[in-house]
């Protein structure tokens, strides 16, 4: 056996973190994003906001 089959695991193996980390952030993201939309709504909002901010 050649050690192609190796090199391609490896890269097989890092494409498949990299795209579960970038699955990862991209679904906290989300949540976190969902939950200052239900914290604003419930009239809390961020201190560096400014008062007539529009957000």
């Amino acid at each position: 056996m050649s050690h192609t089959f190796y090199v391609a695991a490896s890269y097989a193996a890092a494409f498949a973190v990299t795209i579960g980390l970038a699955l990862w952030v991209w679904l906290d993201h989300r949540g976190r994003h969902r939950e200052l939309e239900q914290l604003e709504a419930a009239g809390i909002r961020r201190r560096s906001a400014k008062a007539g901010d529009a957000r």
